[in-house]
């Protein structure tokens, strides 16, 4: 594979901000920051778990789309709003990306894009990194 690939989820920030979701370049993907976008635009409804669960189902399809798969994801970022959500959202990390053992962070911000988001979530897959796990 030669040449530059993008992915988008539809998220208006993507036209707003001018990024992609992801980018493709050789067997690399990274994928941007990514919030709990539903498809209208609107903010995911629900507590940090469900934000958590729309972000790696945000994430896996931009993978996807580039010719990866979750268990190509090598590294994630996992940012929140409220400490007490991190064991929420690492057990969904874990059932989305957990077989790929990617090395992880979890870190506290003060905010994000919107005040309702209580997690963002970016991640890096190389394609062909399943193979040695």
């Amino acid at each position: 594979m030669s040449g530059r690939q993008w992915a988008t989820s539809g998220s208006p920030f993507e036209t707003t901000f001018g990024f992609a979701r992801a980018v493709r370049e050789g067997n690399r993907i990274i994928v941007a920051g990514t919030g709990p976008v539903e498809p209208d635009g609107s903010t995911t409804p629900g507590g940090a778990a469900a934000q958590a669960e729309r972000c790696c189902t945000i994430i896996r399809a931009a993978i996807e789309e580039l010719g990866g798969s979750a268990a190509d994801i090598v590294r994630t970022r996992m940012l929140l709003t409220d400490p007490a959500d991190q064991d929420a959202v690492g057990a969904v990390h874990a059932r989305f990306f957990g077989a790929a053992r990617p090395a992880a962070t979890m870190a506290g911000v003060a905010w994000l894009c919107r005040p309702e988001w209580r997690v963002e979530i970016e991640a890096e897959a190389v394609i062909g990194a399943s193979h040695s796990v």
